[in-house]
């Protein structure tokens, strides 16, 4: 016994109903197609992002002009006497900014490898994806 053959209303309601499905999982395909591209473009961006204010950042400490302290020491003279002479020297960098440099390189590269992992989970998600629809074809 067919249910549809029986009451055709009933049966118009199930196509109306099999047919609000199906655009309601086309909706939901074209939502998801859009944040994974929102999201791959942020980690994308944000990866660069890390990138670039790593390697500016390495790269300016090296060319960083040095601290220097000013000593005042007394020079003799070609007379005997002795006079003040001021002179410039290095200054050592405080332990509490090589720690946080230390830290800033740290978390810059826990980042990127985060960032990279998302990264790579999401392209291997979109490349299942593929061979599905591939297979499915």
């Amino acid at each position: 016994m067919n249910l549809e053959t029986d009451n055709p209303e009933k049966g118009q309601l199930l196509q109306k109903s099999a047919h609000h499905r199906d655009l309601l999982e086309e909706e939901v395909k074209l939502i998801t197609e859009r944040s994974e591209k929102i999201l791959t473009n942020a980690l994308i961006i944000g990866g660069a992002l890390a990138l670039t204010y790593f390697l500016v950042s390495s790269l300016s400490g090296e060319t960083k002009k040095e601290k220097r302290q000013r000593k005042i020491r007394l020079v003799e003279t070609k007379d005997g006497e002795s006079a003040p002479q001021e002179e410039y020297v290095p200054g050592e960098s405080g332990i509490v900014s090589q720690i946080g440099a230390v830290l800033v390189a740290q978390a810059t590269g826990f980042l990127l490898s985060i960032a990279r992992d998302k990264l790579v989970e999401f392209l291997q998600s979109q490349g299942v994806k593929k061979a599905d629809t591939n297979e499915h074809s």
